[in-house]
């Protein structure tokens, strides 16, 4: 047999070695926060499947009225925590570089870029996501007036809209159209939808 058509456990072939990388790859980024399960309280707690993962750290976060007992890296953000291991997948990943909006939450009552924060600073804080600002049967007057002036097309961008706009009703803000384009300047809408996103933001400032 030729030297060159021999082949063993010494002499990976290139579909193994993409396989082996690929599987890595993976691990990596699960390993980034530990998935969650109810606990006897209704509350979330981490649990790990295999290896611990390592300098994991305990953190409590208490996201809408919940406390979520996780243990995650510490280079985990906040956005990341939210979405991948507390599934609540209402805040969006849009820019994931603090340009877009579109992962706005509130934490004390405050709107956040939560793709810029790291979870771990927000341990014990009141974090609000678009899932918590109220329910299907009971939508907030922001939520409302979103549909009523059908201020979204595709949708993606608009949890992040919405929670912003929510944050600005308690914010200083002047009574033009420019004072609230100038507030949401930081929620960028792909699809162009910014005229009817100021109407409903408007129609609530103007019937509290």
């Amino acid at each position: 047999m030729d030297e060159h058509e021999q082949s063993g456990p010494s002499d990976p072939t290139r579909r193994a070695f993409l396989r082996t990388m690929g599987s890595s790859a993976a691990a990596a980024v699960i390993a980034g926060c530990a998935p969650v399960r109810p606990d006897h309280n209704g509350s979330s707690a981490a649990i790990a499947e295999g290896p611990n993962i390592q300098g994991a750290v305990p953190i409590t976060l208490r996201i809408n009225g919940k406390d979520h007992h996780l243990r995650i890296d510490p280079r985990t953000t906040l956005l990341d925590c939210i979405r991948e291991t507390v599934a609540l997948t209402g805040t969006k990943k849009g820019c994931d570089h603090g340009q877009c909006g579109a992962c706005t939450v509130h934490v004390n009552g405050r709107r956040v870029n939560s793709c810029l924060s790291l979870a771990l600073l927000h341990d014990g804080a009141e974090i609000t996501t678009i899932e918590g600002l109220d329910t299907p049967e009971a939508l907030h007057p922001m939520q409302a007036a979103f549909l009523a002036h059908d201020g979204y097309q595709c949708g993606y961008c608009t949890s992040g809209q919405i929670m912003s706009a929510v944050a600005l009703l308690k914010e200083p803000c002047g009574p033009t159209d420019a004072d609230v384009k100038e507030l949401m300047s930081g929620n960028i809408c792909r699809c162009g939808a910014y005229q009817n996103i100021v109407a409903a933001i408007q129609h609530v400032r103007k019937n509290p």
